[in-house]
């Protein structure tokens, strides 16, 4: 495992158990368990408390076209299904529900250039919110931004800086729309980051405003 500063927050792990969260967030949620050891037990707690709490509800009667409404349902549904249930790490840069996404490591990752050396690479889009990975040359500092929604930014590897703090591999970030920063890349490794997002991002610029049309963050 590795040596996590920043978590997941406890309302978020509640969601994801509850399967409460956009499935961006899910994957993010996902990923960053299977780096912390704290998070996971967290998370593990939640889930037992969930079916505790199952056990002790009563039951209820049924109509009789219950079981074909169910099916109906099932079978009308089109958003993907939860990320996969997280797993320890294990070799490379990708922990397993990632893997399971992108069809294997980095290497498998289909990348698209925005700008500055800047890469992206968007894993799902929804109408609720978008998953994305995103490649930061080392040293290379990111438009300075705000938010409309909430960001959560996982780093994968290399590490980043802003004006709340550092984050490296297995760091969560959370941002909101009261936070308006610059993530740096640190330099000698570059950076990369699962990042989700449920509104598009506030750039200060003029040039990245023209540009976010055509990249979608």
């Amino acid at each position: 495992m590795q040596d996590v500063n920043h978590h997941i927050s406890d309302d978020l792990l509640m969601g994801y158990a509850a399967g409460a969260l956009p499935q961006a967030f899910d994957l993010v949620v996902a990923t960053h368990v299977s780096l912390s050891d704290e998070s996971r037990a967290r998370l593990e707690s939640f889930e037992a408390l969930g079916g505790a709490v199952l056990d002790h509800v009563g039951t209820a009667d049924l109509d009789e076209n219950s079981f074909e409404a169910t099916l109906a349902r099932i079978s009308a549904a089109s958003a993907p299904e939860q990320a996969p249930a997280p797993e320890p790490a294990e070799t490379g840069i990708f922990p397993a529900p990632l893997r399971d996404v992108v069809g294997g490591d980095l290497d498998a990752v289909k990348w698209r250039a925005v700008g500055m050396g800047v890469k992206q690479c968007v894993l799902h889009s929804g109408k609720d919110a978008s998953v994305r990975l995103l490649y930061i040359p080392a040293g290379q500092a990111m438009p300075m931004h705000s938010h409309r929604g909430t960001e959560m930014t996982l780093v994968l590897q290399g590490a980043y800086s802003d004006e709340e703090d550092r984050f490296a591999r297995g760091d969560v970030e959370i941002a909101g729309e009261e936070t308006n920063h610059t993530p740096t890349a640190d330099p000698g490794e570059d950076c990369i980051c699962l990042i989700a997002t449920d509104a598009p991002l506030k750039f200060n610029g003029l040039l990245p405003r023209i540009a976010q049309p055509f990249v979608g963050i």
